[in-house]
């Protein structure tokens, strides 16, 4: 039966005049099926049901074994074109992101596709950052981590000695030890990783002063991507430089944040650069939840871990979406500041802080913006079992902690997680191993210098006052005999004898003292009001 229906179908070919062969594409149709169908329907005056048998069984047969190899008239396969795919194809499966598309029927056909060959489409990449998943897999967090393995450090979860004061077992994952000082680095190798090359080729703008643009300068240096920084005019000079030395363009635009980032976008549609900024897309989530599985791993029988929230809490939770994967009892809990309260306004409404809602604040940074969008903050309901707020005061005394204690200079960001359990708002892991994620240690220094001054006032370390005492000779010596006899250290002293509204003969005595404690200083009041009943005390 096949040799019958080669035979005819031969006959027909040999029938049909020359010219058709070259003027119809058709014919060279990789669906040529459908052109032995209309051949034959042509052919009414032999329309017996015998030969229309014979017709549907030879169009099967040659379906399925294709033309003879000796026929010369036999149909030559050339590329598909999308045109031709438009009798049998669905039109939204024409897209370029499908991998595969499904064969349709046309017309009267029935029989004879049944068996035709199911064509594959390569998948086209594209140079998208924001993956389309809504929530984060532990697959993705899993390959994230060893992408970047090579390009970041695993850093260090060790013991603190801090614990002993706090009746906690401390474990501080020193995330502020990578190159930039910042976590930041896993999230922004990973995106610039999974760039297209075209993109890579091209570069990357970003416009911001934050931990977030030296990671992306060095990282993107490193992968020899042009990388353009945007900063506004009041950027630190020191933070500008430091851009610079990584390998990024750095240039100053206007007064604000704000016009460095319009200005950021208006040169990336003009040029063709790739504009990054921190957003809470699936892929810079699985980069930050990275630290994740690498503190499950480094501290076993963990009860809790802390991060901090605020405006970027993508480290919180991209993490807590592998802990969570991990191990279910692991209590994950957030921490930012009373003063801005982002992440529980937005638990408590439902609704995300805009980016026109983005607040700059000089010791935290920028606060909400596209890095807290929706992904996070359904991250963030799903797997936290916890957000509280600290207050500032508790903050500064973490940093003072965290450099007295592990010699570490973290700014506000980094000590929030171990402001939490300072400031005794987590009563519930006394005796508990937890750990604390130092995530960035990237203060200037001028604000690095005010901050711990004003921490130590608040630890009751550095004391002022004043006292009114007789403007004779040996007055002020015997108050600094006063003070010696406490084993005081004197930081500084001012005296003032003409504004003043006492007797004539009269000086004022303004006092900076270094005590141990508060134990200490209360010590030195005491004995200072008992000789001096002028004595004010500067309260905080």
């Amino acid at each position: 039966m096949n040799f019958a229906a080669q035979f005819i179908y031969s006959k027909i070919l040999s029938n049909r005049e020359p010219a058709q062969d070259t003027e119809r594409e058709e014919d060279s149709d990789p669906f040529w099926s459908s052109c032995v169908q209309s051949l034959f329907l042509d052919k009414k005056d032999e329309g017996q049901d015998k030969k229309k048998n014979a017709s549907g069984k030879m169009k099967t047969q040659t379906q399925k074994n294709g033309p003879r190899q000796g026929d010369k008239n036999g149909p030559h396969v050339p590329p598909i074109h999308p045109e031709r795919l438009k009798d049998f194809v669905e039109e939204e499966y024409l897209n370029r992101d499908v991998t595969t598309w499904e064969i349709k029927t046309a017309g009267n056909v029935e029989e004879p596709l049944k068996d035709a060959v199911e064509f594959v489409v390569p998948k086209v990449q594209k140079s998208s950052v924001r993956p389309k998943n809504e929530f984060l897999r532990f697959e993705d967090i899993s390959a994230a981590a060893f992408k970047i393995q090579s390009g970041v450090q695993k850093t260090p979860c060790m013991y603190s000695r801090i614990s002993k004061q706090y009746g906690i077992d401390i474990y501080l994952k020193k995330e502020y030890l990578q190159y930039t000082g910042s976590v930041k680095e896993r999230g922004v190798l990973y995106l610039l990783t999974s760039l297209h090359e075209n993109q890579q080729r091209k570069g990357v703008i970003v416009a911001t002063d934050s931990n977030f643009a030296m990671a992306v300068a060095f990282h993107a240096s490193e992968l020899q991507i042009p990388v353009f920084v945007i900063m506004s005019a009041g950027t630190s000079p020191n933070r500008v430089r430091m851009c610079r030395d990584y390998g990024a363009m750095v240039i100053l635009f206007g007064p604000t944040a704000r016009d460095a980032q319009s200005h950021g976008r208006r040169l990336s549609q003009e040029n063709g650069f790739l504009y990054i900024e921190e957003e809470d897309s699936a892929g810079y989530l699985a980069g930050l939840g990275t630290v994740g599985l690498e503190i499950y791993e480094q501290v076993p029988n963990l009860d809790a871990v802390i991060f901090p929230a605020g405006g970027h809490c993508g480290l919180l939770a991209g993490s807590a979406a592998a802990l969570k994967h991990l191990n279910p009892k692991i209590a994950v809990i957030g921490v930012e500041t009373e003063t801005f309260p982002i992440v529980q306004q937005a638990l408590k409404t439902g609704l995300c802080v805009t980016e026109h809602d983005c607040l700059i604040h000089p010791l935290y940074g920028e606060l909400g913006g596209p890095s807290f969008g929706a992904n996070t903050l359904k991250l963030t309901k799903k797997l936290i079992d916890q957000v509280i707020s600290v207050r500032e005061e508790d903050v500064l005394l973490s940093m003072l902690r965290l450099l007295e204690c592990e010699r570490v200079t973290a700014d506000a960001e980094g000590s929030m997680g171990l402001a939490a359990l300072i400031s005794g708002a987590l009563p519930d892991l006394k005796g508990k191993r937890v750990a604390v994620v130092v995530c960035s240690a990237n203060l200037p220094l001028p604000l690095l210098r005010h901050c711990l001054d004003k921490a130590l006032v608040l630890d009751h370390r550095v004391c002022k006052f004043s006292i009114v005492l007789p403007d004779f000779s040996g007055e002020i010596t015997k108050l600094l005999e006063a003070i010696g006899r406490e084993e005081v250290r004197v930081l500084d002293m001012q005296k003032e004898n003409i504004f003043l509204s006492n007797d004539l003969f009269t000086l004022e005595v303004t006092c900076l003292v270094e005590t141990r404690d508060k134990a200490h200083s209360m010590q030195l009041r005491t004995a200072l009001a008992d000789r001096y009943s002028t004595l004010k005390w500067i309260e905080q």
